[in-house]
């Protein structure tokens, strides 16, 4: 039986990661989108958090981003533009961090995706 993850289109596939980001499913969106190869790509002045390549250290990651949060007090992020096998968002969180004041991070995500899974996100703020 063929899984309906295999025949999404980049279009599904960004509207379901939309989706999960919005209501803070990001572990579920990354079991379910993410190729097991797929890396993650941080900008090199991002203090606390590096690039990693697999699914595995993708989602543990997130698991240490989160652990670096004290509150969010709002996120939004935006339709997904398409474009080839790349799709990208925009997210704005207002969120206060551990031993930090209260600050708003406004970043894109740039996504590449192939044989129906994302293989590569790319963050840039």
């Amino acid at each position: 039986m063929e899984t309906a993850e295999a025949t999404m289109t980049i279009q599904e596939i960004a509207n379901r990661l939309v989706e999960h980001c919005r209501t803070g499913n990001y572990t579920a969106a990354q079991q379910e989108l993410y190729s097991e190869d797929a890396e993650s790509i941080e900008p090199a002045h991002m203090p606390g958090l590096q690039s990693v390549k697999g699914r595995d250290a993708i989602v543990e990651k997130g698991k240490q981003f989160q652990s670096m949060v004290e509150e969010i007090h709002g996120s939004t992020v935006s339709d997904p533009v398409i474009a080839g096998n790349h799709f990208a968002v925009a997210a704005v969180i207002d969120a206060t961090m551990k031993g930090a004041a209260r600050s708003t991070m406004t970043e894109i995500a740039v996504y590449e995706v192939k044989d129906g899974k994302i293989v590569k996100e790319q963050f840039i703020y």
